[in-house]
């Protein structure tokens, strides 16, 4: 699962890392709850390793992910995309298919750190470096 604001790299990660072993489950491409249920529920069936690839700001959100991830035997692990509004701002206004800024700056005001405590196996940071993503071990935070 992905956790960050819009314009962090997330979608390119996933192009990166996973694109030739996970399905993407992405609102944004699927436009309504019921066709990514639908989706999900399909990768639960069939087994399917997937990522979700939303911004999942808060740990309501990612609850119903880690739930039924876990009730169908998936392992849960979590991407905390970790990058500041203002490079995320820079990064949507030099794309084509733009996000309105409001909506990256509502993310940021709730925007809830991810815990082991929700469900998940593994947590590690993923940092946009210089066009590489970096990918690190996961720290509590304090």
């Amino acid at each position: 699962m992905f956790i960050g604001l819009q314009a962090a790299g997330k979608s390119s990660f996933f192009k990166q890392r996973f694109f030739d072993s996970h399905v993407r489950v992405s609102l944004d491409l699927l436009k309504t709850r019921h066709r990514e249920q639908r989706m999900l529920d399909v990768c639960f069936a069939t087994k399917q390793p997937l990522v979700v690839d939303n911004t999942n700001p808060t740990e309501v959100d990612r609850a119903r992910y880690i739930s039924q991830s876990r009730d169908n035997g998936f392992r849960v692990v979590g991407f905390y995309f970790r990058s500041l509004a203002s490079d995320c701002l820079c990064r949507n206004a030099a794309r084509s298919k733009r996000v309105p800024d409001v909506a990256i700056l509502s993310t940021v005001k709730k925007l809830e750190i991810p815990k082991f405590s929700e469900g998940f196996d593994e947590l590690n940071y993923v940092q946009l470096c210089v066009g590489e993503f970096r990918v690190e071990e996961w720290l509590d935070e304090i």
